[in-house]
């Protein structure tokens, strides 16, 4: 489930919610190649992380063969279809003609007005009669009405020599079927909906409303691919975007609401108009989606953020269910400003749950010079006689013994919190302080005092 695919997905949810209406989720599965088990789950796995939930489906379009070949009967009884016996061999030799002559290819029609199968004949496809006088006009929600000369279609194959149906020809009857009022996609499917408008019609059934949506483009202006970074959408996931965020900023990736960037999911679902998305083609920038998720990080509800994050933590060997360590909201409540992904917070959070085997390097030769054995040991004293561990009676400790020292409070912070977490960077000490515990952080100045007086200090 790629980027684009995900976005055209959650315009069509969007649209669907915002107008009481039903959103379908339909597996497209006729490339029996492409369409493995397990591609299958990966995209359902994407949809659920989303949270774009389905009120019908899945529907697989390989349960449907007998359907399409009811259709396909219809079709060709009515001569809006009919068989193709070219081989492979002419039909790339007619393309290469054309080719040269700076035509666009197409199928030659060789087959079209055949009246029995030529002798020797094992095998053919189905092809559509596409009308060649006239326009099919499509009256697009995004890009306003386009035209088609029916000259510049070709008859398009609607069922392949093995007997599967294609791609055109199955969303036609799913359309139709399923009751599908608006079809809201790519862009790139331009094409095929002119195509598809000519089915419906030899169908004697009415098309659906579309809507195409311009592509996604990385940053040097080709089209989004892996050579941009992520793709996936489940990527975004591992990499520990929250589902919010991604959402927050495809929808912005081609609509807008004035100067507004942030949306929580009910805002997009009460604003988003599939009227006011772009024709232009949109940008795909990381760094606006890591501020983004980072965004989402701080404004969430620690618990609700704590429950994306448990799992990065599990992954690096960290339960806090079992206790002792802080409850993981209050940590989250504590590290939501100071970290743009839940990988980067799971990483920066470890401390609070594991005692650091060691400590940064840099950060040890600065701050763990001889000199603060004495810090530490005194904001110790000042820390022991406290009757309650909370923020600010430590933070009063730890300004106190700066004051008594007559020295800045980092002299004194930053000793401690490099004893404390293993580095440089944390919360507020006295918030890291309160979450640790007084025995743990005790027993951590006491692990600090003794590396600087011994070998470690001496290396």
């Amino acid at each position: 489930l790629h980027i684009g695919g995900v976005r055209t997905a959650l315009y069509s949810w969007l649209h669907a919610r915002r107008h009481g209406g039903r959103f379908v989720l339909r597996i497209e599965d006729t490339d029996r190649e492409r369409s493995t088990a397990e591609a299958v789950n990966v995209i359902l796995e994407g949809m659920a992380w989303l949270g774009l939930d389905y009120d019908e489906g899945p529907f697989y379009q390989t349960e449907r063969f007998d359907r399409y070949q009811e259709c396909l009967d219809r079709l060709l009884a009515a001569g809006h279809a009919y068989r193709c016996y070219c081989s492979k061999e002419r039909l790339e030799a007619v393309r290469e003609q054309q080719l040269a002559r700076k035509e666009k290819p197409r199928y030659d029609g060789r087959c079209r007005d055949l009246e029995a199968a030529p002798d020797g004949a094992t095998e053919w496809v189905v092809r559509f009669r596409t009308p060649r006088e006239g326009q099919v006009v499509i009256d697009d929600a995004v890009r306003g009405k386009v035209r088609y000369d029916n000259s510049e279609l070709d008859d398009l194959i609607l069922v392949r020599a093995d007997g599967t149906p294609t791609y055109n020809f199955t969303v036609v009857i799913d359309d139709w079927d399923m009751g599908v009022s608006d079809v809201i996609r790519g862009d790139d499917h331009l094409g095929n909906t002119a195509r598809q408008h000519h089915i419906f019609h030899a169908l004697e059934a009415e098309p659906p409303c579309y809507a195409h949506v311009p592509m996604i483009l990385g940053e040097d202006g080709k089209r989004l691919s892996k050579r941009h970074g992520a793709v996936s959408v489940l990527e975004y996931r591992d990499q520990g975007y929250m589902p919010e965020a991604v959402l927050n900023y495809l929808a912005r990736l081609g609509w807008s609401h004035g100067d507004q960037e942030i949306f929580t999911v009910d805002e997009l679902i009460g604003l988003f108009d599939i009227n006011d998305v772009n024709q232009s083609a949109s940008t795909f920038n990381p760094s606006k989606l890591a501020w983004l998720n980072q965004q989402h990080i701080m404004r969430s509800e620690p618990v609700h953020v704590a429950r994306y994050l448990a799992p990065f933590l599990a992954e690096r060997g960290i339960d806090p269910a079992e206790g002792g360590g802080p409850a993981l909201e209050a940590v989250v409540s504590a590290q939501r400003e100071r970290a743009k992904t839940l990988v980067e917070m799971a990483d920066n959070s470890l401390f609070f749950y594991r005692r650091p085997e060691g400590y940064d390097e840099k950060a040890a030769k600065k701050n763990f010079k001889p000199e603060a054995t004495g810090v530490l040991e005194r904001v110790k004293a000042g820390l022991t006689a406290l009757e309650t561990w909370e923020a600010a009676p430590i933070h009063e400790v730890v300004h106190g013994v700066a004051e008594a020292l007559e020295t800045g409070l980092g002299k004194v912070a930053q000793p401690l919190r490099v004893a404390v977490s293993g580095g440089p960077v944390s919360p507020p000490i006295d918030i890291t302080l309160e979450l640790l515990g007084r025995d743990e952080t005790l027993a951590r100045i006491d692990a600090a005092v003794a590396w600087i007086q011994g070998a470690g200090a001496e290396g």
